[in-house]
């Protein structure tokens, strides 16, 4: 088994509330986060200190998402709808009322932005005429996590009333799969780099893994020893860094799905409280992790087999 070094590299403070939003620039070299103080910062991971502050609203923001193409940030106001900032002037450009509900998570493809509501319906936006294109009821609960699988076209959406709908790109009306395993909300989705795989993490502290071949649950991982509130892979796909309510980053080799590290407050004076987000870096190869504790962590890890 692979030894792991962890090496705290920055805290970095600014926002007023618990951080909920967290999500990698066009130009990986940055990052950008939204807080319950309805602040969004930008970041950058060669000049860590310095935030610069990219958009205040009235409401908390739980959701953001770069469009890579366009380079826009898009911000989810919850119980109002989305701030389009163009990166290239730091302004914004447009917005677009949505919803009255909270706006839980945001993933671009293409053209399209999907937004994931607390009714539980996926709001579809075309990113090019500004406009709403689809709304689709999934759930009476809260869609609380989008993973898209740009090969395949394929969108898993994991729910509050415990399920993971799968849907096709080419006619999102209809799920290809429902999956259902999770004894409670499911927070935390993602398509492995190959797309062969697509794991899940929920508030009942329970790893997943579904081959996407015909979506069949391979393995089951009690995992944290509370809810797990994201994950994130390394960019090749060979480890994932899960976050939770138990104030704790785990880190797993993702073929032989072992926990190789733990990062928490004792062992690396990590976060006081619920870690809500963790970004793998592609730009650094270091973890970014937000907190309820209004901080920001960085970390280095280092394998002895890279």
């Amino acid at each position: 088994m692979s030894k792991i070094q962890v090496n705290k590299l920055h805290t970095l403070t600014g926002h007023n509330d618990c951080i909920y939003a967290l999500t990698e620039g066009s130009d990986p070299r940055f990052f950008y986060t939204g807080a319950g103080d309805g602040m969004v910062v930008e970041w950058d991971l060669d000049h860590p200190k310095d935030g610069k502050l990219i958009a205040k609203l009235p409401h908390s923001v739980y959701a953001l998402v770069v469009d890579r193409e366009r380079n826009l940030l898009v911000i989810g106001h919850n119980f109002e709808g989305i701030h389009v900032i163009d990166l290239n002037e730091n302004k914004e450009i447009w917005s677009l009322k949505l919803t009255d509900q909270a706006i839980f998570d945001l993933k671009v493809f293409g053209t399209e932005l999907f937004v994931g509501t607390g009714d539980g319906v996926l709001i579809i936006v075309d990113m090019l005429e500004k406009s709403i294109k689809k709304h689709i009821k999934l759930s009476s609960k809260s869609i609380r996590v989008i993973a898209v699988a740009p090969i395949k076209r394929q969108l898993a959406l994991g729910l509050s009333d415990h399920s993971i709908k799968v849907l096709d790109l080419a006619n999102e009306s209809q799920p290809i799969a429902n999956l259902s395993g999770h004894s409670n909300s499911v927070f935390a989705l993602g398509y492995s780099p190959d797309e062969k795989t697509l794991i899940s993490g929920a508030r009942d502290a329970h790893l997943k893994f579904w081959n996407t071949i015909n979506y069949s649950l391979e393995e089951n991982i009690v995992a944290h020893m509370y809810a797990i509130n994201y994950l994130s892979y390394r960019e090749d796909g060979k480890y994932l860094a899960t976050c939770s309510m138990d104030k704790s980053i785990k880190i797993w080799d993702v073929e032989n799905r072992k926990l190789l590290k733990v990062i928490d407050k004792a062992r690396n004076a990590g976060h006081g409280t619920s870690i809500n987000k963790v970004l793998w870096s592609s730009y650094s190869g270091n973890i970014v992790s937000v907190s309820d504790d209004r901080t920001i962590s960085i970390w280095q890890l280092e394998t002895d087999n890279k």
